[in-house]
C-alpha cells in the first residue's frame, strides 16, 4: 500500500510527486510512456508565466496581479473560475525560487514575436531539460517511477478510489494507495475521440505533443460520475507548419510568421485579421481558425522585408520570385491569390512599422481588415508556408477544489483524489491561451495536490 499514487509523468504531475515525497509520504509515479518519451507535453514547452512585483531572476520589470488576471480575462472571454485563476496567479510568483531549488536552470528570454521576458521565466534547455530536472530530483528523493505503465482504470467506489488498475510493460497490475493524484492530462492525442466533437476534420489535425495523451484516465473517471468542467469541443490549437509529423513535432513546427503575413485558405482568400493583437496573446486562436477552413489547410504569404522578423519553421521556407509562381507552388489559383495580393497592397496605409508593439501600420476598406503591422507584399523572393491546426490540449476536464480535490457531480469531493495539470486545467482555462500559463497551472496545482494527498495519506 503506496502513500500517494500520481498518474502521469508530466509537469504536474512531477510537482505533485515531489512535493508529496517532501511531506514524508512514499510515492509511486505511473508513467505511461517508456522512459525515454517520458514527460508527456511537458518535454515539448519552454516558459512559466510568473506574476512578479519587481524585477526577479530573468523576468524583467514588473508583471501584477491585475495585469495577469486581464490578460487571463481577456483571452478566456471570462471562461474561468476567477478564485482558482487569482489563486494560481498568486502562487505563480513563488514557483521559480521553487523550480530552481529541485534542479530546473532559466535564461532570458527570446526576441522576436514571443518576446515575454516581463511575463515568463524560460528554462534553460526547453522542457526537456525541465522534465530530466524534476525526475532526477524525484529519483534523489526516493519517488518509485514506473515507465510503461497505463492506467486503463481507477476503481472509484463509495466515494474514494479503491484500486488502480494497469498494465505495465505489456502485464496487468493492480496498485493501491492511500491517496491518488490524477496529472494524466487530456484526450488531444486521441482522433477517434476528437472525432466526435470536429468529425472528419480531426482527420487532419496534427498534435503537437505526446501521443500518449489517449484521455483513459479522464474518460474513466467521468465515466464514474466525477464532475466535469470545460467544453470537450474546445482545445489549444495553434497554427503549425503543415509539414509537421503526426505526433510529437513539438514547439518548433509552430509558426509564427502570421502577424506579418496574409494567411489564405485553398480559395486564395483572406479570412481573419492577421494583425489583431501581440502574438503571445492571439497565437493560439489560430490553429481553430484554420481547423474551419476546407480541408484544414490554410497558407501564410509574404515577403522578403518580413522574413527575418520570426522565429522560422524546422522546414524551409518555400521561396519564389513571383506571387504567382508561389501560388503554384503551394497549389494554389495563381490569379486568385495575385487578386488577393493586390487587393491587400492596395488597402495598406503606412505607418510606423513596430514589429513588438500594436503599431499604427493597416488597411483601409478591406474586409476582413489587417489592424497591425500591414505592410504591402511587394518585394521578392516571396515566402509561404503552409499551415494546419496543431492541437496541444484538450480542455475537457475534472472539477476540483481549491486544494484541488476532485469533485462527483453531486458536489461532494472524493475522499482520496486529487488532480493537477491539463485534467483540470479547464476550471481556470476554460478557452484562449496564455503562453506559460499551462505550466503555471500544472506547478501550482501540481504542488497542492502532492501536499494535499500526503497530508491525508498521513492522517
Amino acid at each position: 500500500m503506496w502513500d500517494v499514487l500520481v498518474v502521469g509523468g508530466g509537469n504536474a504531475a512531477l510537482c505533485a510527486a515531489i512535493t508529496a515525497r517532501e511531506a514524508g509520504a512514499s510515492v509511486v509515479l505511473l508513467e505511461h510512456a517508456p522512459r525515454a518519451f517520458r514527460g508527456g507535453n511537458s518535454r515539448h514547452t519552454r516558459n512559466l508565466r510568473a506574476m512578479h512585483d519587481a524585477p526577479a531572476g530573468v523576468l524583467t520589470d514588473v508583471y501584477g496581479e491585475a495585469e495577469y488576471w486581464d490578460d487571463l480575462l481577456r483571452v478566456t472571454g471570462g471562461a474561468t473560475d476567477e478564485h482558482l485563476a487569482r489563486m494560481t496567479i498568486r502562487a505563480s510568483a513563488d514557483a521559480p525560487a521553487w523550480m530552481s531549488a529541485h534542479g530546473v536552470n532559466f535564461q532570458p528570454s527570446l526576441t522576436g514575436t514571443l518576446n515575454l521576458g516581463r511575463t515568463n521565466a524560460f528554462f534553460l534547455g526547453g522542457g526537456k531539460a525541465l522534465v530530466n530536472a524534476y525526475f532526477a530530483a524525484a529519483e534523489r528523493l526516493g519517488v518509485t517511477i514506473l515507465y510503461d505503465t497505463e492506467v486503463t482504470d481507477l476503481e472509484l467506489d463509495n466515494g474514494a478510489v479503491r484500486a488502480v488498475n494497469t498494465v505495465s510493460r505489456g502485464f496487468p497490475l493492480t496498485l493501491q494507495a492511500r491517496s491518488v493524484v490524477a496529472a494524466s492530462g487530456g484526450f488531444q492525442a486521441n482522433i477517434g475521440w476528437l472525432r466526435e466533437y470536429w468529425g472528419e476534420a480531426a482527420d487532419n489535425f496534427i498534435i503537437r505533443g505526446t501521443p500518449f495523451a489517449q484521455g483513459t484516465v479522464l474518460r474513466d473517471l467521468l465515466g464514474h460520475g466525477v464532475q466535469q468542467v470545460g467544453d470537450p469541443a474546445q482545445c489549444h490549437a495553434v497554427a503549425i507548419d503543415a509539414r509537421a509529423p503526426k505526433f510529437d513535432g513539438g514547439i518548433v513546427t509552430r509558426l509564427d510568421c502570421v502577424p506579418f503575413s496574409i494567411v489564405v485558405d485553398r480559395a486564395a482568400w483572406r479570412f481573419y485579421d492577421e494583425g489583431e493583437d501581440v502574438w503571445p496573446k492571439r497565437y493560439a486562436i489560430w490553429g481553430r481558425l484554420v481547423a474551419q477552413r476546407q480541408g484544414q489547410i490554410a497558407y501564410a504569404i509574404l515577403d522578403a522585408k518580413a522574413a527575418k522578423l520570426f522565429m522560422p519553421s524546422v522546414f524551409p521556407a518555400i521561396r519564389a520570385g513571383s506571387i504567382a509562381e508561389l501560388a503554384g507552388k503551394l497549389g494554389l489559383d495563381p490569379a486568385a491569390l495575385e487578386t488577393t495580393v493586390s487587393r491587400y497592397n492596395a488597402s495598406v496605409r503606412p505607418g510606423n512599422f513596430d514589429s513588438a508593439a500594436l503599431d499604427d501600420c493597416r488597411t483601409e476598406g478591406l474586409d476582413p481588415p489587417k489592424t497591425h503591422w500591414a505592410r504591402t507584399i511587394d518585394t521578392p523572393p516571396f515566402i509561404g508556408y503552409p499551415l494546419r491546426p496543431g492541437i496541444t490540449f484538450t480542455y475537457l476536464g475534472v472539477k476540483v477544489t481549491e486544494r484541488a480535490q476532485v469533485l462527483m457531480r453531486n458536489g461532494r469531493p472524493v475522499a482520496n483524489l486529487w488532480a493537477s495539470g491539463e485534467i483540470m486545467a479547464g476550471n481556470i482555462l476554460g478557452k484562449g491561451y496564455l503562453a506559460g500559463f499551462g505550466m503555471a497551472i500544472g506547478t501550482v496545482f501540481g504542488r497542492i495536490a502532492g501536499a494535499e494527498a500526503a497530508r491525508h495519506a498521513g492522517n
